[in-house]
């Protein structure tokens, strides 16, 4: 529990960033989604996402990986493909 208190947390699930992806969601739960930024632009002093992939996952270890892949697509900016994986992630969770 002091763990989820100190870690960034998005609608009730956490964000978790390795690079360029971002992981969204518990890996104690059936389901996660993946963001991985493709493309990159320079803003100011920033680097805003142009191109963002976004994959819901099943969290299952012993299924292959090309085979745990349940929905993906891309989207034009890092907030639409957050939101498109929130609405995947909450339908994929509460259909149990």
């Amino acid at each position: 529990m002091a763990d989820q208190k100190d870690g960034l947390m998005y609608k009730g699930h956490p964000l978790m960033r390795k690079d360029n992806i971002v992981y969204y969601g518990s890996m104690a739960d059936k389901y996660i989604v993946i963001l991985q930024v493709l493309e990159s632009k320079d803003f100011k002093d920033l680097k805003l996402s142009t191109k963002v992939s976004v994959q819901l996952q099943l969290t299952d270890q012993t299924v292959r990986p090309r085979e745990r892949v349940v929905k993906k697509s891309e989207k034009d900016g890092f907030y639409t493909a957050l939101d498109v994986g929130c609405v995947w992630l909450e339908r994929a969770l509460s259909s149990k």
